[in-house]
């Protein structure tokens, strides 16, 4: 169907048309913001650890289980805020998220004993778990045309988030104690509560639940701060334009996933969209997500945790990589400083790849290269050479991470887009919930050779697994009903 001969104009030409400016840099900056929230929150997992264990006389396993409790939360919560926020608006989900976020991470720095601390640790990962609404919330506002580049731009709050908590925790551990780094690090999630008033619906959404009306309203709006104008005619809902799709597709524009039928549309309710995944057109690109987001979550994960006990100097099994420092020195914080800066070349080479070769490829790339900077751990290195190794194959993961993330809520149709990457996001959770057993657990028992190994398997596992998507996002539009 001719839609200008129609005098009528869909939401993604009314976004190519806007273009990408000062509207759009705000929902950049609150999305950001909560991926750097989550980013600070996680990367307290590399530092508090050992000081815990200290003040509380904890063994190996307790020290843990401060990690693995927290990923149990994200997986439980990825999959709650996921479902949340594509019955009942995206809006609805990251207020709910903020608000569990900053007060179970306030409450956890007044943890009278460690049961405490784990149960309010298990809270803040089951905020942390809706990182995928913000993501998705904000790629909905993005023209097709630059989605990529500017989904790299957005995965930068996560590497900032990173820098910025080892720089804290450098500066405020050996000052005060670990209680006031989880105070200071639940600051992020206080500000979104703050700015939540402004933040507007996803256009996208609302069209895709038949309100077209007040879509409207948030497309002038978006017209009006850019200074553009919308296209002339009448806006498209998402459910009218499902009706042409199958008839007017293109190579290159034609919507990521064909639409199901529209009693399925109207049906969806509830949990019902968690079951949409297994569709017959949609549970391959589930069952493919779900291995790549697990090995790329088991990898990336891993390699922080191994830079956290390889450069502590608490290793009795490797003497060269012992010093005199201990986790309240310098070390530990310079070398965790060191590899999150890493993530700044791995978001530039990511940047440069993803709208060329494509997703698929991208991703490919730089776990290749990551297999190739970690190999050499597999055997016993100089402190120096072992930071440097780590640096590069941190720098890769973060690459392949943000490719991954940017893939999975483009394979989704709106109705089931956070759901679908909530999803995959959890199973993610699961590979970060062994990650730390096996790095701490293994490098503790001097098998740093076996854990090594183990990363190396998962990221084999995730190649193979990139090659069997059935398609590259790269350059398409968004699907807008499932």
């Amino acid at each position: 169907m001719d839609y200008k001969a129609a005098g009528l104009y869909t939401l993604d030409e009314a976004l190519e048309t806007v273009g990408f400016g000062k509207f759009q840099g705000f929902v950049l900056g609150y999305a950001g913001l909560g991926w750097f929230a989550e980013a600070m929150e996680i990367m307290i997992l590399s530092f508090i650890g050992q000081a815990v264990k200290s003040e509380w006389q904890l063994s190996s396993g307790q020290e843990s289980l401060l990690s693995t409790i927290v990923f149990a939360g994200m997986l439980l919560g990825a999959n709650t805020w996921g479902l949340l926020s594509d019955n009942y608006g995206r809006r609805k989900g990251f207020l709910t998220i903020s608000m569990v976020t900053f007060g179970a991470g306030l409450l956890s720095t007044f943890s009278p004993n460690y049961l405490t601390l784990v149960v309010l640790r298990g809270l803040v990962g089951f905020g942390l778990g809706g990182s995928s609404v913000f993501l998705s919330w904000f790629l909905e506002f993005i023209p097709a045309s630059n989605r990529g580049m500017w989904m790299v731009v957005f995965s930068t709050f996560w590497t900032f988030g990173s820098i910025f908590e080892a720089a804290l925790a450098w500066i405020v551990m050996p000052r005060l104690n670990w209680r006031w780094v989880l105070a200071f690090s639940a600051v992020p999630s206080f500000a979104l509560l703050i700015l939540y008033g402004v933040a507007p619906e996803s256009p996208r959404y609302l069209c895709m639940k038949g309100n077209t009306s007040d879509a409207l309203r948030i497309l002038e709006k978006i017209a009006s701060v850019n200074q553009t104008k919308l296209p002339p005619g009448v806006l498209l809902s998402g459910r009218s334009n499902d009706k042409d799709e199958e008839s007017s597709p293109s190579e290159n524009t034609a919507p990521l996933l064909p639409s199901l039928s529209k009693t399925t549309t109207q049906s969806k309710s509830g949990f019902s969209s968690f079951f949409m995944l297994f569709s017959p057109k949609l549970i391959r690109t589930t069952l493919l997500l779900w291995v790549l987001f697990f090995g790329d979550s088991f990898s990336y994960y891993g390699i922080i945790l191994l830079t956290s006990k390889l450069s502590s100097g608490q290793s009795t099994c490797f003497p060269s990589l012992q010093s005199n420092i201990n986790p309240q020195d310098d070390g530990l914080y310079l070398n965790a400083f060191i590899t999150s800066m890493a993530e700044l070349p791995g978001l530039l080479l990511s940047a440069i790849l993803v709208d060329r070769v494509g997703r698929k490829q991208s991703m490919a790339i730089m776990f290749g290269l990551a297999f190739i900077f970690l190999s050499p751990l597999l055997i016993q290195q100089p402190a120096v050479l072992t930071t440097c190794l780590l640096f590069g194959a941190r720098m890769n993961a973060m690459g392949t991470f943000t490719v991954a993330s940017i893939y999975s809520p483009e394979l989704y149709p709106t109705s089931v887009r956070t759901t679908g990457a909530g999803v995959a996001s959890a199973i993610g959770r699961i590979g970060g919930m062994v990650c730390p057993l096996v790095a701490v657990g293994l490098v503790n028992e001097c098998h740093q050779t076996a854990a090594v190994a183990l990363f190396l398997v998962a990221i084999v596992v995730s190649i193979v697994c990139i090659q069997l998507f059935p398609y590259d996002t790269k350059g398409r539009e968004l699907s807008d009903t499932s």
